[in-house]
């Protein structure tokens, strides 16, 4: 496999920012779902934009939502939101950022609330 991503549970796991190639590998590892936690053009002007992720998602198969999220100031709002994504998208989901910790916090957080 071309990424890396961490199991949270049987419905989610959580990777850092991957690439356009690493969507295909997704579906082609089970995913159903992707969530793209990462803002456009947060620090790395390189890195794949939504659109060109989200446009690879629909190519793969794949339910994709994008809900940017700024790292170190997670609100509620992104919390809830996140928790009903997690309800809606077809299982098991993959979310990304820019390590995989804004998402392992999302999902924490979820859970208490």
């Amino acid at each position: 496999m071309s990424f890396e991503f961490h199991q949270l549970s049987d419905a989610l796991a959580v990777a850092p920012q991957l690439q356009l190639q690493d969507i295909q590998a997704a579906a082609d590892a089970g995913f159903k779902s992707v969530i793209i936690n990462r803002p456009d053009f947060e620090l790395e002007p390189h890195q794949p934009t939504s659109e060109a992720m989200i446009a690879a998602a629909q190519q793969a198969g794949l339910a994709v939502r994008y809900q940017p999220v700024v790292s170190g100031a997670i609100t509620m709002e992104n919390v809830q939101e996140f928790k009903q994504l997690l309800t809606e998208l077809p299982t098991p989901i993959l979310a990304y950022c820019r390590s995989g910790g804004r998402c392992s916090n999302l999902f924490q957080y979820a859970q208490q609330n």
